[in-house]
């Protein structure tokens, strides 16, 4: 799917490239970024980083004394099972199942808590970054700026602007 992308991307550009006229083609200015880089090395995304790993890390610790006492559980129902009536060690066997849904249900609504955070916490900087990218490529007479690893299979390291965007967007989220 994503080769299939690429070569699309490719195809694309290679045709508005031949059809254009020579005096079109010689002012054709491309821009290339990398936007999980953008992303990763902006203060704002630093910091949400760091919020996102301090959440994934209280919900970890949440859930070890959980899975510490499955397991115990199940060591318990291991040694003992031979010893227990059918009716003890059924009992132990539904309480082990039971508690093993119930964390793996509330290991979902973490996962889920996570995503959504990450969301909330992304949604701020893209927004800013679609802004920067646009007006940078306005005032630079960019003709295009692509996502380098969405569709562009080779470009030239020299017209990688993503350098130039953190420092754009660090200064403009600075202002908010």
């Amino acid at each position: 799917m994503a080769s299939q992308r690429n070569l699309l991307a490719g195809l694309i550009l290679m045709l508005v490239c031949f059809t254009a006229n020579n005096s079109f083609s010689a002012n054709l200015k491309l821009g290339i970024m990398n936007v999980q880089k953008i992303i990763v090395e902006c203060d704002a995304g630093k910091a949400a980083k760091g919020r996102f790993d301090i959440k994934m890390k209280e919900l970890q610790s949440t859930f070890k004394g959980e899975e510490e006492a499955l397991k115990a559980l199940q060591a318990e129902i291991k040694k003992k099972s031979s010893a227990w009536s059918e009716e003890k060690k059924g009992e132990k066997v539904r309480q082990f199942q039971k508690n093993g849904r119930e964390l793996q249900a509330k290991t979902e609504d973490a996962r889920l808590e996570l995503k959504k955070l990450q969301d909330q916490e992304l949604e701020p900087i893209l927004k800013a970054l679609e802004d920067i990218v646009n007006q940078y490529g306005k005032d630079n007479s960019y003709t295009a700026i692509m996502d380098g690893r969405n569709g562009v299979v080779y470009f030239d390291p020299s017209i990688d602007i993503s350098d130039i965007i953190v420092k754009k967007l660090n200064g403009a989220l600075a202002k908010k």
